[in-house]
């Protein structure tokens, strides 16, 4: 690239920041959760401005298309500091690495192949790369793990004579406690939905949220309920957004509050399982649940996934989707990786003879 072509890419970088930097001083207020994303909307036409792939300078070849991918991730991925610490991912050393694997003779199948390994390397469910012909994902987070979950004990334990409202099976089992399921965030919830659900439960002596399994969806279901369980303005987290293409070059921390529902809320006792395949928005939730002093976490550790995701580009016309707003718990700490359960607790197989749920059965016994 020529000299003065570098200064003009310099100067719209500057500019670009600038942009960020005052959207984040008219936001710099504590945001209710809601407005949090709000707020996002205002960033996202600036963000995927600054996130294209200038065609002039990566050209479609396998050469090219790997450069833009790189550098994409390079300028807005925002956890390649966090994950060098945590286990010593070098971006740039992976950028050398992989370009001596590709050249100009690859068939669109071994390029592809090569940049999902290359992707691979960030150890994140967020990150994928779309193509007519294939969707690279990265589900380590949850394959090589024990489910901890089995379809055939939740039939034994639900019947047939469950409710369902939204997204939600629900019913009283026989100790007089109430069990909740919510497989995916994807469903959407509605405030009736809620209503109904919490006044059929209401004379449990207590409830538990049964989020094994669910992958996550759409943030807004999790707030909505979350909001079911807190009686004030409450900090569950805080959020970054980045102002710069640099590694380490984010907005401060900004507070997310949830806030209290309008309708039925639950004052009684909760626990909530989990194990490694609640991701994203379930992992966002269990984050939200575990800073209340009535809730109790059981299951396994979190699958992670506490990163924004937003798409781009490449020369070639895939899509690589990204983590790029990265979200942190009330403490400050990053939840990418998961989140600790207050018991670690996991199905066992002679449980599993008996057709008993170790983890429903743990919980159980809590809510005495």
């Amino acid at each position: 690239m020529k000299g003065t072509e570098r200064e003009v890419k310099a100067s719209e970088r500057e500019v670009k920041g600038k942009l960020l930097s005052k959207m984040h001083h008219v936001s710099s207020l504590s945001l209710p959760i809601h407005s949090f994303f709000i707020s996002l909307l205002f960033l996202i036409p600036v963000f995927l401005f600054s996130s294209c792939v200038d065609e002039d300078e990566y050209p479609d070849t396998p050469e090219g298309n790997m450069e833009a991918l790189w550098r994409i991730i390079d300028e807005h991925y925002c956890f390649l500091d966090y994950k060098k610490e945590a286990y010593g991912l070098d971006w740039n050393e992976v950028h050398q690495r992989y370009k001596t694997r590709v050249d100009a003779a690859m068939t669109k199948g071994q390029l592809f192949e090569v940049l999902a390994q290359m992707l691979s390397e960030l150890r994140d469910g967020h990150v994928n790369l779309s193509a007519a012909h294939d969707y690279a994902r990265y589900w380590s987070w949850f394959e090589n793990y024990p489910t901890n979950l089995s379809d055939s004990l939740l039939r034994r334990y639900m019947g047939t004579n469950y409710r369902m409202a939204g997204g939600i099976d629900y019913l009283v089992l026989d100790d007089n406690v109430g069990y909740m399921r919510y497989e995916s965030f994807t469903d959407a919830i509605g405030d009736g939905n809620l209503d109904e659900v919490m006044l059929h439960l209401m004379l449990c002596r207590g409830l538990i949220i049964d989020l094994r399994g669910n992958g996550g969806g759409n943030l807004t279901n999790a707030e909505k309920m979350a909001a079911r369980f807190v009686n004030k303005p409450t900090l569950v987290g805080y959020y970054q957004h980045k102002t710069g293409p640099g590694h380490s070059e984010f907005s401060t921390k900004e507070e997310r509050i949830l806030e209290p529902a309008s309708g039925v809320r639950w004052q009684k006792p909760v626990v909530v399982l989990t194990n490694r395949h609640v991701y994203s928005a379930a992992n966002e939730f269990v984050m939200y649940m575990k800073e209340l002093p009535n809730v109790t976490i059981v299951g396994d550790r979190t699958g992670g996934g506490s990163g924004m995701p937003f798409n781009s580009s490449l020369p070639n016309g895939w899509s690589v989707r990204f983590s790029a707003v990265p979200m942190y718990d009330a403490h400050g700490q990053s939840c990418e990786f998961g989140i600790e359960p207050d018991y670690h607790v996991t199905l066992t197989d002679e449980d599993f003879a008996r057709g008993r749920d170790t983890i429903i059965e743990f919980a159980r016994e809590l809510l005495k």
